[in-house]
């Protein structure tokens, strides 16, 4: 099974750096549903931002299993989980939870400002 990058995905452009980071604005507060996830393309990552109550977390979008997008998968209790073989992640620490993914995922500071979504990478 494929990975599928549906209208959810978006390719952003270069941001501004800041202490050595480069932070990326992806888009809106409002672009990303309560409870969901969305997968952008920042740069050369692929990053999945989640809204969780209004509070955005950011990881790798990949699951490290198989590939799948884990933008794609279920959000519970701060963690997400793999749509393919559900594998879980928290979303906090990018720490795998359960098999089969054996390491887990990269996590990037999410910037809400003024209704803007921004990512630290």
């Amino acid at each position: 099974m494929e990975s599928r990058h549906d209208d959810r995905s978006r390719k952003i452009g270069a941001g501004h750096d800041v202490m050595g980071k480069a932070t990326i604005t992806i888009g809106n507060t409002g672009d990303i549903d309560e409870g969901k996830g969305r997968a952008f393309d920042v740069g050369e990552k692929r990053i999945a931002v989640f809204n969780i109550a209004g509070d955005f977390q950011a990881i790798d979008d990949a699951c490290p299993h198989a590939g799948a997008s884990l933008a794609e998968g279920y959000i519970e209790d701060g963690k997400v989980g793999c749509p393919w073989h559900y594998a879980e992640f928290d979303l906090h620490s990018g720490k795998h939870l359960n098999a089969p993914a054996s390491c887990g995922v990269a996590t990037y500071k999410v910037i809400v400002e003024d209704k803007r979504l921004l990512v630290e990478v």
